[in-house]
């Protein structure tokens, strides 16, 4: 009998281990291929520009009437606004008058004033103006110009720096002024998960791929974006199409016009120059970097962000975040290895001090990264494959504001195991820090509903709560 029952057993053992096997087979071929490419298929058409006579670029009405209001922080913990404006016929008057909302007590400050000329541009009146000393979590009502030309404008604090602060900031990158970039605006001022503040990755108003790097593209850009950023803080990113080197024309120097335009707080972090800073909202450390300075060892940047890092007292501020334009992470086949010797500098301290996500811009579609990085590769050892890395951030590319060069649909194929979803649309995504432990993050396509989420996950904090938070933990 027991002969019998050996020679039974033999073929359901067999049966159990071919089904064991084939699930390890099945498993490694989940693990081997990439993420998702979504199925989503936009309608390939070329992006256009708004003609210059839009609604959206309108000169409010009045003579040398202050437009262009844009505000941004202006200290490192939130406390103090950079307002800027421009007047385009003369120097108006340099008074800001800012007050608490229910208060009738008025404060000022004052504004400096430049501008310059590019080929044959010559700038507004370009005015800027630094409101220290405010209190957290308030919203103060503030006034550029004056008399019957005075314009009034809002914002609300952020609350103070701590580890479990709620704080929303909206993402936004390559945006430029076309249907498509009116488009993005407007989604994400209706989605109801209402950002805070917006984290700008790059390319604006792309006005050098106009004959003379026409800088009235500028201007039309800066009152197109003006019904958001004059109400919350865009936290600026330089882009390759801030660059504006003109050396025909005598420049020697390139972000002729964005420095002019945009000012950041940037010495309130020891920066030497405004294309890398950072500062603290509300429960985030944000370190700005950018991809088009020098970043060699021994840079200024690369010596500031060494001492930068450090820093970072994660009991503080729990959510690290850096923003650059050229992705380090990208399959698709525009711009591709662009960001590989800025990634080869600084990716061992992303992962060695934790870095919770890395949101870039400069390729114009949308791509989310799982875990990873390629910090053991050397020239001689030949492991050049980015690994599962719980340590490392999560690499976001939202470069699909909706420029005029359009959407990149041509990918690498077959899709890398490091990105875990990848779509060619217009759009902007959402942060939602909830505490020192989750975000919740989500991506919109313009395409649907302002409340639709094409791709979201919960982000688990590196320091607090390091838990796999990957695509494949949740699948």
């Amino acid at each position: 009998m027991s002969r019998i029952r050996t020679k039974m057993a033999a073929p359901a053992l067999s049966r159990r281990s071919v089904l064991a096997v084939l699930s390890l087979m099945l498993n490694a071929a989940v693990l081997c291929n990439g993420g998702t490419t979504s199925s989503f298929v936009r309608k390939v058409e070329k992006a256009v520009d708004m003609p210059l006579d839009s609604d959206v670029f309108l000169e409010p009405p009045g003579y040398n009437a202050p437009q262009q209001v844009h505000i941004t922080q202006g200290d490192l913990v939130g406390k103090a606004v950079i307002v800027s404006w421009v007047t385009m016929d003369e120097p108006g008057p340099d008074t800001v008058h800012y007050w608490k909302e229910n208060s009738k007590h008025k404060k000022k400050a004052k504004a400096t004033v430049t501008t310059y000329k590019y080929y044959t541009y010559a700038s507004g009146y370009i005015h800027h103006c630094t409101i220290k000393h405010l209190e957290f979590n308030t919203k103060y009502y503030y006034e550029v110009g004056a008399g019957s030309l005075a314009r009034t404008f809002w914002f609300t604090t952020p609350p103070e720096v701590g580890p479990d602060v709620p704080y929303t900031f909206g993402l936004i990158g390559d945006l430029g002024q076309s249907y498509d970039s009116n488009k993005t605006l407007t989604h994400y001022e209706l989605n109801p998960a209402k950002g805070d503040a917006v984290l700008f990755l790059g390319d604006l108003s792309y006005a050098d791929n106009y004959p003379n790097h026409d800088n009235v593209r500028w201007d039309t850009w800066g009152r197109f974006v003006e019904r958001s950023v004059a109400y919350q803080p865009w936290i600026w990113t330089t882009g390759n199409h801030e660059i504006d080197f003109a050396p025909e024309i005598g420049e020697t120097k390139p972000f002729k016009p964005f420095t002019h335009r945009y000012r950041v707080p940037y010495k309130a972090s020891n920066s030497t120059a405004p294309f890398w800073y950072s500062i603290k909202r509300a429960s985030a450390y944000i370190i700005v970097l950018s991809s088009y300075s020098a970043y060699g060892k021994y840079t200024p940047q690369f010596k500031w962000l060494e001492e930068e890092f450090p820093k970072v007292n994660r009991s503080e501020t729990p959510w690290l975040i850096v923003l650059l334009h050229s992705p380090w992470y990208n399959s698709y086949n525009y711009h591709y290895m662009e960001g590989e010797t800025m990634r080869v500098m600084f990716e061992p301290w992303f992962v060695k001090y934790k870095v919770d996500a890395v949101f870039a811009g400069h390729v114009h579609a949308y791509e989310r990264s799982e875990r990873v990085s390629n910090i053991a590769y050397n020239i001689v050892n030949g492991i050049c494959s980015p690994v599962s890395d719980q340590s490392a951030p999560v690499y976001i590319t939202i470069g699909d504001g909706g420029n005029l060069e359009g959407l990149a649909t041509n990918m690498t194929e077959p899709q890398p195991k490091y990105s875990a979803f990848r779509e060619a649309s217009f759009g902007h995504a959402t942060l939602a820090i909830k505490n020192r432990t989750h975000a919740y993050y989500s991506w919109h396509r313009n395409q649907d509903g302002y409340a639709v989420k094409a791709d979201s996950l919960w982000f688990f904090n590196r320091f607090w709560h390091p838990v796999d938070d990957s695509t494949t933990a949740h699948s």
